[in-house]
């Protein structure tokens, strides 16, 4: 992976796909996967790319209110054809009340995963991270609910590409009871999933990388190699317990997790 560390791309190219993959996103219209046109560009032109859509959006006054991990199941990963996990940022328009709303012509081809979140009492700074350090830093965890939308056309892309996408991010439904991680069985947490009163999805806490913990974990990890951290504070989404669902207007959507309440939402 030591090419992961390298720019093959220029800063002004990284600049013009950070434009072109956040125009898509802010006028949810398709994009064929950057890599198609760029194949020589490297994970760190990728993260590069995100991290400069990330700039733009701070520059215009947005906030950023959390991060999120993507690709987190060993499933997802084979499902997508992917090889390792991602990450991206949660823009503070991205957050949808619980019960809400969401506007589905804001968005291109939404699904809906089930997860949890992580709030930190302590900051997490890798490399060297481990599932102890994450546990000992956390406040609490609560049930959260990602809305994934890649820019992609068909939702076909690579590792690289959806690195510079941003991870697919464009909502997210947060809620519920938080708890204490020492009054949930992380691994073993139950969640079901319905949409317009039928279960879709069920799953596991341990569905994340076999425990969610190990989620924001690498997280850190990854964020220490730009010399990044996770702050005191930080609201964390590890990735999906359940295999992502496609949801049309008009469907509503309802998930319930053991000893943690539910949390819903309605496409219009």
């Amino acid at each position: 992976m030591a090419e992961a560390y390298e720019n093959k791309l220029t800063q002004s190219q990284i600049e013009e796909l950070a434009i072109h993959c956040e125009n898509a996103e802010l006028e949810a219209y398709e994009i064929t996967k950057i890599t198609d046109d760029f194949p020589q560009m490297t994970y760190k032109d990728a993260f590069d790319i995100q991290w400069e859509i990330r700039r733009r959006k701070e520059e215009r006054g947005h906030k950023i209110v959390g991060m999120k991990m993507g690709l987190t199941s060993w499933a997802k990963m084979a499902q997508m054809g992917v090889e390792q996990p991602c990450y991206g940022f949660l823009a503070d328009y991205f957050s949808v009340p619980e019960g809400g709303e969401i506007k589905h012509d804001e968005l291109i081809h939404p699904k809906i995963e089930a997860e949890l979140a992580f709030v930190l009492k302590d900051e997490l700074k890798g490399p060297g991270v481990h599932i102890g350090d994450v546990l000992r830093a956390t406040d609490f965890v609560m049930p959260a609910v990602e809305v994934i939308d890649s820019r992609y056309k068909d939702f076909k892309f690579d590792l690289k590409s959806v690195i510079a996408d941003n991870s697919s991010s464009s909502r997210f439904v947060t809620g519920g009871n938080m708890a204490d991680i020492a009054d949930i069985d992380l691994k073993n947490i139950g969640v079901v999933m319905e949409i317009n009163g039928e279960v879709v999805q069920t799953g596991a806490g341990a569905a994340v990388l076999g425990h969610p913990a190990a989620s924001v974990a690498m997280l850190a990890n990854m964020m220490g190699e730009r010399g990044e951290s996770l702050p005191a504070g930080s609201f964390i989404m590890i990735g999906a317990i359940t295999a992502a669902v496609q949801v049309n207007k008009g469907d509503a959507f309802t998930v319930r997790y053991q000893g943690l309440g539910t949390i819903g939402g309605k496409f219009v």
